[in-house]
């Protein structure tokens, strides 16, 4: 039976894990192929004020347009972080885990795909952003940065309440006297009272038998 409850939290896994990453992968090149398509670089498109806009560049660096001028660094990292998450999903049982490497994978194959097919040239592609909340964070980014940064926040409040890939929390053992620890017998055992005197019949002796 245990065998058969694994796969079937694997399979559970494995289907949230590659529905996360499809749906964030299509989201992100859809929405970079209508700012490609309908914007002009370097424009700004006002959606709500100061609070949410659009302004199209291509970034040859990092998320947030960091490091720029080592695209091919980063082509690398990327293509190794899908192999990794490929070959690892396997292992996974938590949905919760699943939802994070899903979006991790999402969003490093849609700025991986800019890299390989876009301008100026295989692997070296720049990265089309075009998202900027001025008054969250001075950087343009797009929907693969948001939701690789996403999965490292759930990543990291998995880690702090200890959940593990299958799911199950960290049970911490309940705290054994120093004393008992040491010892590791039974503190009745440890106890230093001596027992009453009995006599020969087996019953505790009175203080006169006792007296020499």
């Amino acid at each position: 039976m245990a065998p058969k409850v694994r796969t079937k939290g694997r399979s559970s896994a494995l289907i949230v894990l590659g529905l996360a990453a499809l749906g964030i992968y299509a989201l992100d090149q859809t929405a970079k192929f209508l700012v490609v398509s309908y914007l002009t670089e370097g424009s700004t498109v006002r959606v709500l004020g100061d609070v949410l806009q659009w302004h199209y560049v291509r970034n040859p660096g990092a998320a947030f347009s960091l490091a720029t001028g080592m695209t091919w660094i980063f082509t690398i990292i990327a293509a190794a972080v899908v192999v990794f998450i490929v070959i690892f999903a396997g292992r996974i049982r938590s949905l919760a885990w699943a939802l994070v490497f899903g979006l991790l994978l999402g969003g490093v194959l849609g700025n991986l795909t800019d890299r390989l097919f876009r301008e100026p040239s295989f692997g070296l592609g720049h990265v089309v952003d075009f998202i900027t909340t001025p008054w969250l964070i001075p950087a343009i980014y797009n929907v693969a940065d948001a939701s690789i940064v996403t999965s490292m926040v759930i990543f990291m409040i998995l880690t702090i309440r200890g959940v593990g890939l299958d799911g199950r929390r960290a049970v911490r053992e309940p705290a054994v006297p120093a004393g008992v620890a040491a010892a590791g017998t039974d503190p009745a055992e440890s106890d230093p009272t001596p027992a009453p005197s009995q006599t020969a019949d087996g019953t505790p002796a009175t203080p006169t038998q006792l007296a020499p």
